[in-house]
């Protein structure tokens, strides 16, 4: 290493792998838009510590690490990452959703996809594989391929993969933009080399035969509120929009990244056809689901 070369040094002595905090900084502030300046004013502190923290000269305490990726808006995973590329333990805890600490949570989870039907609801993780679901959402994958629903499941990928849903969505062009956008900003937002990944695979997909922005159908259609998705299944056109809900106050590395995706009519007959496609699938037993 050239002489005068900035090093982090771990608290135990070693020197951590990876980029020092100090280039990890930089990169988020950066990924956020904001200059020194800004962020110095964010967090209260000189643009001269701030300087000084991103080039080595200064190695951040954890508590002026954990504050300035609260004002960066830095994902725990990523602000654990932080954490040990400066030399500390990581604060943040990461449970498996089967594990005893969070039984909780899984009751809350259930709670919601089993409160949310006849209407589709599913649980996925921060890359977007399934974690669980409600009875209504199998109607939907009929004639889904069984590679695309082996575990792990991808529900982007199953979205618009020509042997997923893709050949069933009326106004896939539509839904497809929508798709990437989103995920593109998740990636702007997390930094995340799955994602990014994710959304190349997504982007080489082909168009289904006919694929068009819309399928011409105007009931439930409103693109400068939500956009729809359209649904062909064997019991008629569904038009649906959906909502995220996520665990605002947690700090458990898999709670913060859990996302529940729900699914609503977005017109009358949409809500009577998926009232009646659950009422077709047989109750589980008494102490089953």
């Amino acid at each position: 290493m050239p002489p005068g070369t900035p090093q982090t040094t771990a608290r135990n002595g070693r020197t951590p792998a990876g980029p020092p905090v100090g280039a990890l900084l930089r990169s988020w502030r950066q990924r956020r838009g904001l200059s020194q300046l800004d962020l110095a004013c964010e967090a209260d502190i000189s643009s001269r510590h701030v300087s000084f923290l991103e080039t080595g000269r200064s190695q951040p305490s954890r508590a002026m690490l954990i504050h300035l990726a609260e004002r960066l808006d830095v994902p725990l995973r990523e602000r654990n990452a932080l954490l040990v590329a400066a030399g500390f333990a990581p604060v943040y805890s990461e449970h498996g959703l089967d594990s005893p600490a969070m039984e909780a949570a899984r009751k809350a989870v259930d709670l919601v996809l089993t409160g949310h039907e006849p209407f589709p609801a599913l649980a996925v993780d921060r890359h977007w594989q399934l974690l669980a679901a409600n009875r209504a959402v199998a109607p939907l994958l009929q004639g889904v391929s069984a590679e695309l629903l082996s575990p792990p499941v991808n529900v982007l990928r199953l979205s618009l993969h020509p042997d997923g849903l893709a050949g069933r969505i009326g106004n896939w062009t539509q839904w497809r933009e929508h798709v990437l956008s989103r995920l593109s900003r998740q990636i702007e937002a997390s930094a995340d080399p799955v994602l990014a990944a994710l959304y190349r695979e997504l982007q080489d997909y082909p168009a289904p035969p006919g694929a068009s922005d819309d399928d011409g159908g105007e009931a439930g259609h409103h693109p400068d509120v939500v956009v729809p998705l359209r649904l062909h299944t064997s019991s008629g056109l569904l038009s649906l929009f959906s909502t995220t809900t996520v665990f605002g106050t947690a700090v458990d590395v898999t709670l913060s990244e859990l996302a529940i995706e729900a699914f609503f009519p977005a017109d009358a007959e949409t809500a009577d056809r998926l009232r009646r496609m659950l009422a077709e699938i047989p109750s589980p037993p008494r102490g089953e689901g």
